[in-house]
């Protein structure tokens, strides 16, 4: 959701319950700006905001000139201060995939690993285990919120032949008929189903802007729901999978855009509630 745009882009998506107060509204924006000024980022997007117990963590992304390359992203605890989150790493996935429960808003807050193999014999080296600050947890959570369910709708990007993404200049947006299908809609990530394709498949895919995977394959089957607002001026998709990501789109225009507003817990519970 572009920091430019947001008080215009908060009020399509509020009906999924994001709501802020015009102070918080007005400082996101303003500070979101002077973040894109002091670190020189092309573009500045507000991802969403992962409510904790004690607290709430408001996240921004920084685009380069490469809109598919390397997000650097910053964390804010007052929509004023924002601080620079780490890159995620492969390393850090097993750290923090025995968390579980809510954040608790507190990035120096420490977990205790409990990922640990029960000894009988020496049951007093199990209470000493590995503590994973916050920060780390929320630096994974986000990372794979954005693979899982960040989306795009179809042609709103262009894939040069030197390789670099660029937003498509031409894209005038979805016709209402192609807003409401999954098929018309992509996960803004490295692609997976794609490179599993054959030739056959592939010769109707244009290479320009089908090069990423589309929603009608996610698994399981059904993970997405797509409704119509506004008397058709709006299509939102709103994910089962991670409650709390909504998308917006406005039919034959440019503006669209996703944001998170929930825990930061994946509902695994999914496959045997469809």
């Amino acid at each position: 959701m572009d920091a430019e745009t947001l008080p215009y882009a908060l009020d399509l998506v509020a009906g999924s319950g994001v709501c802020l107060s015009p102070e918080k509204r007005t400082a996101l924006r303003t500070s979101l700006l002077l973040v894109r000024r002091d670190y020189r980022f092309e573009q500045v997007r507000l991802w969403g905001r992962i409510h904790g117990t004690r607290g709430a963590y408001y996240v921004a992304e920084g685009l380069g000139p490469d809109r598919a390359g390397p997000r650097s992203r910053l964390y804010s605890l007052n929509c004023v201060d924002w601080s620079l989150l780490p890159p995620p790493a492969e390393e850090m996935i097993p750290m923090t995939a025995g968390l579980k429960g809510r954040f608790q808003g507190d990035p120096s807050y420490e977990y205790e690993n409990y990922d640990k193999k029960e000894e009988v014999e020496k049951p007093y080296e199990e209470e000493t285990g590995a503590l994973v600050k916050e920060e780390l947890r929320l630096v994974v959570t986000v990372d794979q919120i954005d693979k899982a369910v960040g989306i795009v709708p179809r042609g709103a990007y262009i894939k040069t032949p030197l390789g670099p993404v660029h937003e498509n200049r031409s894209f005038e947006g979805l016709s209402l008929t192609e807003a409401k299908k999954l098929s018309s809609y992509f996960h803004f990530t490295e692609p997976v189903n794609l490179k599993n394709k054959t030739l056959l498949e592939k010769a109707d895919l244009d290479p320009s802007i089908d090069f990423l995977d589309s929603l009608e394959h996610d698994i399981p089957k059904g993970s997405w729901s797509i409704q119509v607002e506004r008397g058709g001026r709006i299509v939102v998709l709103r994910s089962l999978l991670w409650p709390g990501l909504t998308f917006y789109h406005v039919p034959n225009t440019k503006q669209h855009g996703y944001i998170y507003f929930g825990t930061g817990e994946k509902n695994i519970d999914l496959p045997f509630m469809l």
